[in-house]
């Protein structure tokens, strides 16, 4: 049940992290706070496809 999901930085665009979620207890994209190095500062980071 676990998939492979890139986290995309939503004030660059640059994908940052490899990370994997439960589709069943997450059916939605996942929105996490983490470190971008372009921008050097945490940022949003959403799922991608």
């Amino acid at each position: 049940m676990r998939v492979h999901i890139t986290l995309e930085c939503t004030e660059c665009g640059e994908r940052n992290y490899l990370s994997t979620k439960n589709r069943r207890n997450n059916p939605d994209r996942i929105e996490v706070n983490k470190y971008c190095p372009r921008d050097r500062k945490v940022t949003l980071h959403r799922e991608t496809k």
